[in-house]
């Protein structure tokens, strides 16, 4: 795996070998394969303990059909009617458990017992947000996209606590002092689009109180923040353009929609996280690649490596 994997990348990787003892991952509902298989190929690298909850017919049909079924590994056997977020979420509160990551489970039904305030995953005054780093043909470094999963219609407020998850995720990966654009559908604010605006409010809060250690422009569009030579055609003065760490999107259609077409499209690799959590938390789509599920154990566990 780590041969097929970007450049870009294998710091985290190196990182999450360095762990004093391998992350005991609770996979919810896992029977799903390509998640099983990056979550193994992180197993034999030594940074990861699977624990798989679910049905044991289920999961081991799809261990046999990967070759997997030998391997070492907790299993843990849930009823249908037992929830297998909530089983995972209080594995990890008794301590059998160190980080957390999607399975067989609709996005929704994965959120909301993490996001229930009844079991204390979420970091005290803190903000759940998806933070998606791709590395994308074409482009010389990763970005980071946020937040893609959770906010529909984002706050001022919640785009800054954006910010500030997406400043971590971008650190773990190596990433200091990162470049981010606040993306709208022009780069000059007006007041027929509320989003400008925000943006440009922004940036004005930034400049006066930092948000996080982070450059901020915005509003900016999704051409002039990938390319320069757009950049360079519309006589745009920026120079960070085709620079970026990071895109801050206004809503989650757009930020789903960007992701979704990089995978599907450009079949771009990277990590997908959690940001905000208590514990590190792998969200990787089910239709996303074993490379995928791989790097975004190996970013989990590189979050607790001191």
């Amino acid at each position: 795996m780590y041969d097929t994997i970007p450049e870009e990348f294998r710091g985290i990787v190196e990182k999450a070998k360095q762990v004093k003892k391998p992350l005991r991952v609770a996979l919810a509902a896992a029977d799903v394969e390509n998640i099983l298989a990056g979550m193994f190929e992180a197993a034999d690298d030594g940074f990861v303990e699977p624990v798989l909850i679910g049905n044991f017919k289920k999961v081991n049909m799809v261990l046999e059909k990967l070759g997997l079924a030998d391997k070492s590994y907790d299993f843990q056997p849930i009823s249908k009617d037992v929830n297998a977020v909530q089983y995972a979420l209080e594995m990890v509160q008794a301590g059998q458990a160190d980080a957390l990551m999607r399975g067989n489970t609709q996005t929704r039904d994965f959120l909301l017992p993490i996001l229930n305030k009844m079991n204390h995953m979420i970091e005290e005054d803190g903000l759940l947000t998806h933070v998606n780093i791709y590395k994308v043909p074409g482009l010389e470094k990763p970005i980071a996209i946020s937040d893609c999963t959770l906010l529909v219609e984002p706050s001022i407020e919640q785009r800054e606590e954006v910010i500030r998850n997406m400043v971590k995720a971008l650190n773990i990966i190596g990433v200091k002092n990162p470049i981010i654009g606040l993306l709208s559908l022009v780069e000059k604010p007006s007041f027929h689009m509320r989003d400008t605006v925000e943006a440009q409010t922004i940036v004005l809060h930034h400049r006066e109180d930092p948000i996080a250690d982070c450059t901020l422009v915005g509003p900016i569009t999704y051409d002039l923040i990938m390319s320069k030579e757009a950049a360079e055609l519309k006589k745009y003065d920026c120079p960070y353009c085709g620079e970026f760490d990071g895109i801050v999107v206004p809503s989650l259609l757009a930020g789903n929609l960007i992701c979704k077409m990089l995978d599907t499209h450009l079949h771009a690799q990277g990590c997908c996280m959690l940001m905000g959590a208590k514990v590190p938390i792998a969200l990787v789509g089910r239709s996303e690649s074993k490379e995928q599920a791989y790097l975004s154990l190996a970013a989990c566990a590189a979050q607790t490596v001191k």
